[in-house]
């Protein structure tokens, strides 16, 4: 089983994550962030991950420490987990619709981190959560897991909708990308030997 446990504490946060990337998309998820709490609900179940996240914040200020913080131990764990990434698929590729929205998801697993993220949210909120933070979800994940991921909405107009075909579509492009390819066996899928 590929699994691992990050801990991250910090004067703003405290956070305990435990992935398990050939789960069966259970979670088990507390931020003190009631719309993050269900886009990681969502994303394990898509993505069929096993996932443990407790965190505490100064969510008395407001939630980006919290949010920024849980996509940055949770891509600390998910890199854990992969190990030297022998026999991945390395890619994958998503085109989610969720009602009228449609989230176009692709990610490498490359160890060089890199974000495109496009999403025109309509408006500053999704009930009390801040639709910037989104972004910096994505780009907290994205540096720590060391994952090149481009994240896009080709069309939409809920808010809600848009952020949650993001989240299922990064859950549906890593399943793809972590799943073992049998012709790889335990080869690195690069030229160079290593990811």
């Amino acid at each position: 089983m590929r699994h691992a446990k990050v801990s991250r504490a910090t004067a703003e946060t405290n956070i305990e994550v435990e992935i398990g990337l050939d789960g069966s998309g259970r979670a088990e998820v507390a931020t003190g962030v009631g719309f993050l709490d269900h886009m990681l609900e969502l994303f394990t179940r898509h993505g069929l991950f096993d996932l443990v996240v407790k965190a505490e914040g100064d969510t008395h200020v407001d939630d980006h420490h919290t949010v920024e913080d849980v996509g940055i131990a949770l891509g600390e764990a998910f890199a854990k987990a992969l190990g030297d990434k022998k026999g991945i698929s390395r890619y994958g590729d998503v085109r989610l619709p969720m009602d009228e929205a449609l989230a176009l998801v692709s990610v490498d697993v490359s160890g060089r981190p890199f974000l495109v993220f496009e999403a025109p949210f309509a408006a500053s909120r999704i009930g009390s959560f801040d639709t910037q933070l989104v972004r910096e979800w994505f780009q907290a994940f994205a540096v720590n897991a060391r994952v090149t991921l481009h994240a896009e909405i080709a069309r939409g107009v809920n808010d809600h909708h848009l952020a949650e075909a993001l989240f299922k579509g990064l859950a549906r492009a890593l399943r793809q990308a972590v799943a073992r390819d049998p012709r790889e066996a335990d080869r690195v899928p690069s030229t160079k030997g290593t990811l």
